[in-house]
């Protein structure tokens, strides 16, 4: 290996998702800091191996056949910085920060954003790439309002890591997905809003927490909603109103607390998942006539 980094080979992913599914991968490295990224993509590039990328794995499923090349794991990329502070509020996270973390530096100065940001599992880039959000209506309530700018790293065709930075005017952002910036791994997002507090902001976010406490199957894995709503409508409703809530294949079921909810209720397998995913999509086809679509990432060999 021409590359100084420590990759490990074989590596068991499945523990590293919400899920607690998922194979091996041909090989993986979790970077510490942006110049050991910067490595693993040259890695990736020199040995001539595809690259993955996973982050705080929330809204991944990986194959029971594992992944072929490089896994990057960004977890080990936590960090944030207060950029500005007056009257706008910036702040710098590295890729793989949990939105929880970037939480807390919301909500100490009790600014709005850490009311959606209670809600939304997984790291910053993951919230660039999938335009997180939340379902009931907040302000913010898509990541999008809230980014600043990030940064995406690439090798050009000799190998060379090359950084470019995207401001939020000029990616094209949509429900639960964001585009114009592919392709890369993104390195930093920076974040902002008005520093203007709202004292109904902490109320908020503990009223917040109780109900996803009493309406989701917080204790057993999942990777959160598993399809998008459709317009003027929600996915769980039509799930459960097509008889679908506690139906299970294998060890995967749909939750009887949220029918938008797939958990590993013991034993799952990716395969299990994929195929409830598929017959909860043909089922609410049959009996409401409307196409679901999912919000997972699908990582590996399917």
């Amino acid at each position: 290996m021409s590359v100084n980094i420590h990759i490990e080979e074989n590596k068991e992913l499945k523990n590293f998702t919400s899920w607690i599914v998922g194979g091996c991968a041909d090989f993986y490295c979790a970077p510490r800091d942006l110049f050991e990224l910067e490595k693993a993509l040259r890695f990736s590039f020199q040995n001539k191996v595809p690259l993955s990328v996973l982050g705080g794995g929330t809204n991944v499923l990986i194959s029971d056949k594992g992944v072929r090349g490089l896994v990057v794991h960004t977890h080990k990329l936590n960090h944030v910085t207060v950029l500005k502070e007056d009257e706008n509020f910036l702040i710098e996270a590295l890729c793989g920060t949990p939105k929880s973390e970037v939480l807390k530096f919301f909500l100490k100065r009790k600014l709005a954003p850490a009311v959606f940001l209670a809600g939304l599992p997984g790291d910053v880039a993951g919230g660039v790439v999938m335009n997180a959000g939340v379902g009931h209506k907040v302000a913010p309530r898509e990541f999008c309002e809230i980014v600043h700018s990030f940064d995406v790293i690439t090798t050009d065709s000799l190998g060379e890591v090359k950084s470019q930075t995207y401001y939020r005017q000029s990616v094209h952002w949509h429900y639960r997905r964001s585009e114009n910036w592919q392709p890369g791994l993104i390195s930093k997002v920076r974040l902002s809003w008005p520093n203007q507090p709202e004292e109904s902001v902490l109320e908020q976010v503990r009223e917040g927490n109780k109900r996803r406490k009493l309406t989701q199957p917080l204790q057993w894995p999942s990777c959160g909603s598993v399809f998008k709503n459709p317009d003027g409508d929600h996915a769980g409703r039509l799930i459960e109103a097509s008889g679908l809530k506690g139906f299970q294949m294998g060890g995967a079921q749909v939750s009887d607390k949220h029918a938008n909810f797939i958990i590993n209720a013991g034993g799952a397998t990716a395969t299990d998942i994929h195929l409830l995913m598929k017959h909860v999509e043909s089922q609410v086809h049959a009996k409401q006539g409307v196409s679901l679509t999912n919000e997972v990432i699908y990582l590996g060999d399917w």
